[in-house]
């Protein structure tokens, strides 16, 4: 054991002493091995080789620049190779957007691979190389995700805590300190063992591996006994009907099959049940007419709609222009009754951005990819819709549902579940829609809500308020799924307190550290003068 000790030792010494692109190359590579973590693949242990490279860098660094490049460069690694779906995005419509594919997936990691890159040099500028490094790199991490969430509208996509989406018992740490504390786990989790590469006693070394387990085993623990002690338990008199019909992005807009593209919707949803259906739920977009302007299509849904039953469907909303006010758009969801009446709606307050609206139009002249003459238009917010005869809810559209402590309206009644609909066949069969879905169970969890998902091409699914997954249509399959809807849990701690707990704690350690870092200088100067 000691000599398998003292071989990782030197191998620790040597990434250490790299310098240059041989300290580069070695940080892209750990960021790319690092992505085998995420969903589908879901190989957590990969990262006990990939954060221990990055980390390692950092102790060889002595530079500010040095400091932020192992953080830049990881990420780019990371970042690059965990966005590569995006590029089927723009390969809809190749002829307009393939020139874009470098800079949205290279050029997209590296922007956000500059937030792990401040988390690095916030990490060096106030700590040595020790057990103090890896806790304020886990404090930092959580910072530099944190305002990931929300510089420049956010993209949060590919949390680091989401590796743990495997892992439900794990998972439950969500339900106290968000996704951002299971983050921060995951840094101790893997940061720990460097401590074990340093110099010393072979069974001191060995005290920052147990660590490292007793944390995962606590955590573990506790996750599993939350999971025996909140089984899923369904509303009565519930049944819902998610339809999933599978349709090709590439033909979706086209004039000659838009009206084909409906009845598909329709033919899937006066399929026989097993068990009667009262409510129908449609993907994001799936009607590709404003249902506000088109009596004959609303009759047409009407006819699939459980009586005392709703349609929930997403459908792009228009407002025609008038004098003095121009035309607007809003990606929505709306909810049909049995008599063809309109009785909800919600519109998409996370816009996309150069999907759904492109920033500083006036100054990039770029065409939005989504298929629209008009820049989609903001929602006033996320709310609960309340609807006679059913649970009231959250509409999520798209990628909302990966914005932690952000699906829910402060200011509205809390609702008894979350409904994301979303059209993933944007991307294809990659990793992407798994690492979406991912996202929207991590939602579940963090706010003790069941979440439910209809999407386009997949993956529609089902998760209890715990996470559990209670049904699901896999990617690239047609049909429909018709399921209970569970009961959520009594809010939990995160749900209660948002972001503030876990933002404190990380705050609190990094003040921490900037006191002990200036009071160690001053006893140096002192010594030394």
């Amino acid at each position: 054991m000691p000599d398998a000790v003292d071989r990782l030792t030197r191998i620790a010494h040597f990434i250490e002493s790299r310098h240059g692109w041989a300290r580069r190359g070695l940080l892209l590579l750990a960021g790319m091995v690092g992505t085998l973590a995420l969903p589908p693949l879901g190989l957590w242990p990969v990262l006990l080789l990939s954060l221990p490279v990055l980390i390692l860098s950092l102790n060889g660094s002595t530079s500010r620049w040095g400091w932020f490049g192992a953080g830049w460069w990881w990420g780019v690694g990371f970042f690059s190779v965990s966005f590569y779906w995006i590029a089927n995005a723009l390969l809809i419509e190749p002829e307009k957007f393939a020139w874009m594919v470098p800079f949205a997936t290279v050029g997209l990691g590296g922007v956000i691979a500059l937030f792990t890159g401040l988390t690095t040099w916030v990490t060096g500028r106030l700590t040595w190389a020790g057990p103090v490094r890896i806790v304020v790199l886990a404090a930092a991490w959580v910072g530099g995700e944190w305002l990931r969430s929300w510089v420049l509208t956010g993209f949060p996509w590919n949390l680091l805590g989401s590796v743990w989406d495997g892992v439900p018992a794990v998972m439950q740490l969500a339900s106290l300190l968000g996704v951002y504390g299971l983050s921060a786990l995951t840094v101790l989790v893997c940061g720990l063992p460097v401590l074990a590469l340093e110099s010393g006693p072979w069974r001191q070394r060995m005290m920052p591996l147990s660590v490292a387990a007793g944390l995962v085993l606590a955590v573990y623990g506790w996750g599993s006994a939350r999971l025996e002690t909140h089984p899923t338990t369904m509303v009565e008199g519930v049944t819902l009907r998610l339809v999933q019909a599978n349709i090709n992005q590439r033909t979706k807009w086209r004039e000659e099959v838009r009206f084909a593209n409906l009845v598909r919707h329709l033919d899937l949803s006066a399929e026989p049940a097993t068990q009667p259906v009262t409510h129908i739920i449609w993907p994001e977009t799936a009607v590709p007419y404003s249902l506000a302007h088109e009596a004959k299509i609303r009759a047409l849904l009407a006819e699939i709609i459980p009586a005392g039953g709703y349609l929930l469907t997403g459908t792009p909303r228009y407002l025609p222009a008038t004098p003095g006010h121009p035309a607007q758009l809003w990606n929505s969801l709306v909810a049909e009754d049995s008599n063809g009446v309109l009785v909800g709606s919600y519109d998409k307050v996370h816009l996309v951005p150069f999907g759904e609206y492109v920033p500083l139009r006036s100054v990039l002249p770029l065409q939005q990819i989504a298929h629209s003459a008009l820049d989609y238009s903001v929602g006033p917010g996320p709310r609960t819709l309340s609807l006679a005869g059913l649970p009231p809810f959250s509409p999520l559209i798209c990628y909302e549902a990966i914005f932690p402590a952000a699906v829910v309206g402060a200011d509205q009644a809390r609702p008894e579940w979350l409904l994301n609909i979303t059209n993933d066949g944007w991307f294809g069969l990659s990793a992407g829609p798994h690492q979406h879905l991912a996202a929207a169970r991590m939602r579940a969890v963090e706010e003790g809500l069941p979440m439910v998902r209809a999407a386009n091409t997949g993956i529609s699914a089902v998760f209890d308020p715990l996470g559990r997954e209670v049904a699901r249509l896999g990617l690239g399959k047609t049909g429909v799924l018709d399921v209970a809807l569970p009961r959520p849990v009594d809010a939990p701690f995160y749900a209660r307190t948002g972001n503030r707990v876990i933002l404190v704690l990380a705050g609190t350690i990094l003040v921490l550290a900037m006191l002990w870092r200036g009071l160690m200088l001053r006893r140096r100067k002192d010594d030394n003068g």
